[in-house]
């Protein structure tokens, strides 16, 4: 296949403007008769030789899909077609693969009308970067939490996501809180400071709790209507997890739902969520597990990314003190844990970046007595969920595995905490960080107290001041991060970033994970 000369990242972040345009026009410029792509393209799940491609169509069509190594498609290869049905609600994804390692990757997709084979489609075309083979420079970024706490799309839109892509990160990982489904959203919002938010795009989807599967798959066409993370989309992959806002809050088989909902299953709203998070993002489809999203996917000789999901396999959330483990204390599961193990032992990258869809070590309550995520606020020895993490800290120290770090979101803050065993009371672990991002587009909360069971230190915390809670985008404090890892020396900088572009606060890690 013909290499690739890639094009300038000022060539790429130009094209942003272009791609948005193109994906906020069609459902009201193009006649009828032909098909619509109606939330632009995705991509995701990249390694070293595929990838998956996403889209939606306005109606039953045949989706054809071309991919080139050259923006002009001279070399296109084209692939049998897929078919945009209602049952999927007209999205489409296929596997990408075959593909060269490290090299741009262009994809074109047209609709062809089940009814009308004559009613064609414009084309739509997204771009990403495959990961490489050797040794060369590797950036992503990470944050979570879009449009939440009714916080939707303003004039200036889901801005985090621009500031982003300005960066040309070679993938994005969304940490969770994709959407909020349990967040209806107003037409306008007051605020604190006298003035007014104004949600100037909605649908009927975000003005109620998403119960049904059309009123979920809503959540996510709401979030695709900006012209931020569309263009975002369009050139850059997102590696997806999912949190607890993509059913309800703090969900889990103890759930009691308010009044705000005529569906009383929590396990059905969950099914429903999960097949949405499924048809409407490009993640793998585990053919052992359909809907299965913990995976790994390796990003060349120097990264493996292991994505966790603490929110499908956990118990009830309760006050968490169990002094034994058991199914009541899981988070991960034992199925998850030890697929967790065996890939960090089979993995010969230089950096084990762990995608925790929650914190560690930081205390996040569910009412008064319960607690949501890992830690119980005890400072004492391994209690409830701390077993599952305990495990597989120890693990990781007893087989010698190195350079791991854990990147995380939910909490609405960002931070830098170092964990060590000098300083907590379960000490069978080598010492490794946490950077805590988001969020990109929701209210601003925080800091949260730290639990010391396995010896947190903060070492960076930006997050409003005392008393202020629910701040809206507008207010600054929303926060993404960048990490770039060195292709020649293997050294992992991490930089905690604001909505604004201001570097906040930077490490840079060696190849041992000690601080430089």
């Amino acid at each position: 296949m013909t290499q690739l000369i890639r094009p300038s990242r000022r060539a790429v972040l130009a094209a942003g403007t272009a791609f948005a345009a193109t994906f906020a026009m069609p459902a009201i410029s193009r006649a009828q008769a032909r098909p619509v792509f109606t939330h632009g393209v995705q991509s995701g799940d990249v390694d070293a030789r595929s990838g998956v491609v996403w889209t939606r169509t306005d109606r039953p069509a045949r989706v054809s899909v071309e991919i080139a190594t050259t923006e002009s498609f001279a070399d296109a290869r084209a692939l049998p077609p897929l078919d945009a049905l209602p049952e999927s609600d007209f999205a489409v994804k296929r596997l990408l693969d075959s593909l060269p390692a490290g090299q741009d990757v262009f994809y074109r997709f047209r609709a062809q009308d089940l009814s009308d084979v004559n009613a064609v489609s414009e084309p739509l075309v997204g771009r990403f970067r495959t990961a490489p083979a050797d040794r060369r420079d590797v950036r992503f970024a990470w944050s979570g939490d879009t449009a939440g706490q009714g916080w939707g799309i303003d004039d200036e839109g889901m801005a985090t996501y621009a500031t982003m892509l300005r960066h040309a990160p070679d993938f994005f990982l969304h940490s969770g809180d994709t959407i909020y489904a349990d967040g209806p959203m107003e037409d306008e919002v007051a605020l604190q400071d006298g003035g007014t938010w104004r949600n100037t795009v909605l649908i009927d989807e975000k003005r109620k709790v998403a119960e049904t599967l059309d009123e979920f798959r809503g959540q996510w066409k709401y979030n695709m209507m900006d012209p931020h993370v569309l263009a975002m989309n369009a050139q850059v992959p997102t590696f997806f997890q999912w949190d607890d806002h993509e059913v309800t809050n703090n969900w889990s088989a103890s759930k009691e739902l308010d009044d705000r909902y005529t569906e009383r299953s929590v396990a059905l709203l969950a099914a429903r969520a999960g097949r949405a998070f499924h048809e409407m993002t490009p993640i793998r489809y585990t053919p052992a597990e359909p809907g299965r999203v913990y995976r790994k996917i390796a990003y060349g000789p120097h990264l493996d990314v292991f994505f966790l999901d603490l929110r499908s396999y956990r118990g009830p959330n309760t006050e968490n003190l169990q002094e034994e483990r058991s199914p009541e204390t899981a988070i991960l599961g034992a199925n998850q844990i030890a697929w967790l193990k065996r890939e960090l032992a089979a993995s010969r990258a230089t950096w084990k970046a762990i995608a925790s869809d929650m914190p560690i070590g930081l205390v996040v309550a569910d009412g008064d007595t319960r607690f949501e995520a890992v830690a119980n606020a005890e400072d004492g020895a391994p209690k409830g969920r701390e077993h599952d993490i305990a495990d597989i800290l120890r693990f990781i120290n007893v087989a010698g595995i190195r350079n791991t770090v854990w990147f995380t979101a939910d909490v609405h803050y960002t931070a830098a905490h170092h964990y060590s065993p000098e300083r907590a009371q379960f000490q069978d672990f080598a010492p490794f960080w946490e950077f805590v991002s988001g969020p990109l587009h929701a209210g601003t909360f925080g800091p949260n107290a730290l639990d010391m069971t396995f010896g947190p230190e903060v070492r960076f915390v930006k997050a409003p001041d005392e008393g202020q809670v629910n701040l809206p985008p507008s207010a600054g404090l929303q926060f993404f991060g960048l990490v770039d890892i060195d292709g020649a020396s293997g050294a992992m900088t991490v930089r905690l970033m604001d909505r604004g572009d201001t570097e906040l606060w930077s490490v840079t890690l060696d190849p041992e994970g000690q601080a430089i």
